[in-house]
């Protein structure tokens, strides 16, 4: 499944797609360069599932906790600046991706095997003409 964004209003209803085409899924792991659009498409995600607050990057904190319309938790991780995997031991991380609420993973590859099979991944790149590319796999 792919999806072009041509501007910042295709997030939210891409965002909606990929929850409608994955009902099920609780786990998002967003992969890309720096600038591919990650955090604007959790931000997507985040208006997508009616959080009122601003999201945004949880470089320092690691992980920022959002509340979805529903009242549940929304988690964003930022794993960018984390070095070796031993240090997701010290947030909890494993608690947060098995807790059954919805987390969105920016930069997952230090958490592969840490989360279940059934995490959805979300390839972003950048393209020439400003606009990204979601390829979606479930």
């Amino acid at each position: 499944m792919t999806f072009a964004l041509h501007n910042a209003s295709d997030n939210e209803r891409t965002a909606q797609d990929i929850l409608a085409a994955f009902p099920h899924a609780r786990v998002f792991a967003l992969h890309g360069e720096l600038g591919a659009g990650k955090t604007t498409l959790i931000k997507g995600f985040c208006a997508a599932l009616g959080v009122k607050d601003q999201a945004s990057s949880p470089s320092f904190a690691i992980v920022n906790e959002y509340r979805a319309a529903s009242g549940e938790p929304v988690y964003h991780f930022d794993l960018y600046r984390l070095k070796d995997a031993s240090e997701l031991e010290g947030i909890g991380f494993t608690e947060y991706v098995d807790s059954g609420h919805y987390c969105f993973i920016e930069w997952p590859e230090l958490a592969e095997g840490l989360f279940s099979e059934d995490a959805v991944h979300l390839s972003l790149s950048a393209q020439a003409d400003g606009s990204r590319v979601v390829e979606v796999e479930g």
